[in-house]
């Protein structure tokens, strides 16, 4: 993956969600530049990164929207009407451990057959990393604001609130691994 799925990549994401969501494009595109300063960790993964930075949250497009559940439909949509590369489409489907959430939504199955968990450990982390220090509006934040954040739009008793609970010692654990990593790297 290149410079080519990058901006493909945010040729679609724009195309689906800058006018219809401006705030989740805002937040896609705050979640890509992250993807940047992070991907030289990533060696030739660096441009799958970026690319499921700026596509992780498409399945929130309403024309998009089938099951309600943004990692599955997002990963749906990429491979279905794009035919994506599938660990694209994998980790756009299970960004943020989507798998708690599925599971909260009666989906996990389905969402654990069609998209695996990709076996890419920092890879995963740093599309975790990467969503869950970037704000709503794209700025950075901590991962611990971030889940406090989730938990105040949502509210305690949601699915999303149940999932972003069960979620977060997971999610503050890859941030600290990525921060590791990022820290041991030569300036």
């Amino acid at each position: 993956m290149g410079d080519l799925t990058e901006e493909w990549a945010t040729r679609v994401a724009e195309a689906e969600l800058s006018s219809t969501l401006p705030r989740r494009w805002a937040h896609s595109q705050g979640v890509a530049k992250r993807a940047v300063e992070v991907s030289q960790v990533l060696g030739q993964d660096a441009g799958l990164l970026i690319a499921a930075a700026t596509l992780h949250d498409i399945g929130y497009a309403p024309r998009l929207a089938v099951t309600g559940f943004h990692p599955l439909d997002g990963g749906r949509f990429l491979r279905d009407e794009h035919g994506a590369d599938e660990r694209l489409a994998r980790l756009v489907a299970n960004h943020s451990f989507a798998l708690l959430e599925a599971e909260e939504r009666g989906l996990r199955e389905e969402l654990a057959s069609e998209f695996p968990l990709l076996e890419e450990p920092l890879l995963v982390d740093a599309l975790v990393y990467c969503d869950m220090t970037t704000t709503p509006d794209g700025g950075r934040t901590t991962a611990e604001e971030r889940v406090a954040e989730i938990l105040g739009r949502y509210g305690d008793d949601s699915v999303v609130g149940r999932f972003i609970r069960r979620a977060a010692p997971e999610i503050f654990a890859a941030v600290g691994r990525v921060e590791t990593v990022l820290a041991a790297q030569p300036r």
